[in-house]
């Protein structure tokens, strides 16, 4: 069968979520804490939705496995948390279809980036974001994103390594919001279809820029049309970046009867 699983993880110490020789990603820990759990002598091969660099964090990250094992779904929880180090955790396990595919079936990436904004920096907060020291217009980076909703050509915010296919993305959801509570943090969220290498990074630089006030509110169009990442700001830190939520079509979503979260 085909279980699906939901995970969290403080992305701070790990090269990364995909395999590596060193060993120290998160598919590498959760890999072989899967054969720990199953009793197997090999890791069990597991399917991403999604790849976070090094020190990228996620709380909605989906992963899918085959197996033959015949556990309760609760168990899938906390028997595999037993064997992962306190950075990782398995949040839920259903059941789903053959059909279903943690990469291909995603519909929608759901990202957020976090920025502490006030003159000196918060060692309590370090790990989940970003230190910017110079005040930031929120309200010119909101206008700003206006020009990144809708289908682009993303090829100015796309790292060099990147190896999609086409840089075209389509991007339902760009705006900062500050929380109540928290005057002096500043959060990112974006939704899209999918994502380039580096391209949400790339984007919280630029928008930073326009909050600062050496750019002007129209520069993203420009970026974009121009087609150029020399042109754009630098790439923001990993730190303040998670993987929230990646949404599913209906017919292949876990089905809440075969659903268990911890």
């Amino acid at each position: 069968m085909r279980i699906a699983l939901g995970l969290a993880y403080d992305g701070t110490t790990f090269h990364g979520y995909q395999t590596q020789p060193g060993g120290n990603t998160v598919q590498d820990q959760l890999e072989r804490a899967l054969a720990q759990f199953l009793e197997t002598a090999e890791p069990v091969p597991t399917v991403a939705a999604g790849r976070t660099d090094a020190g990228v964090h996620a709380r909605g990250q989906v992963v899918h496995l085959e197996t033959t094992a015949d556990r309760p779904l609760w168990n899938w929880v906390r028997g595999v948390n037993t064997f992962l180090p306190d950075a990782i955790r398995v949040r839920w396990a259903a059941q789903v279809s053959n059909e279903f595919h943690a990469r291909f079936s995603a519909k929608s990436r759901r990202y957020s980036y976090s920025i502490l904004n006030e003159p000196v920096d918060l060692p309590l907060v370090s790990r989940s974001a970003t230190w910017v020291f110079q005040p930031l217009d929120i309200d010119r980076m909101n206008r700003a994103c206006r020009d990144v909703l809708g289908e682009h050509d993303f090829t100015a915010f796309r790292a060099a390594e990147c190896q999609a296919a086409s840089p075209i993305r389509v991007i339902t959801r760009c705006e900062w919001e500050q929380p109540p509570t928290d005057h002096h943090r500043l959060v990112f969220h974006i939704k899209g279809n999918a994502f380039l290498h580096h391209m949400v990074r790339n984007l919280v630089g630029s928008l930073v820029e326009i909050g600062r006030g050496t750019r002007p509110e129209d520069w993203m169009a420009s970026l974009l049309e121009g087609r150029d990442r020399t042109q754009a700001a630098r790439t923001f830190p990993a730190q303040g970046l998670c993987l929230e939520e990646v949404e599913y079509d209906e017919v292949l979503r876990c089905v809440p009867e075969s659903k268990s979260v911890a």
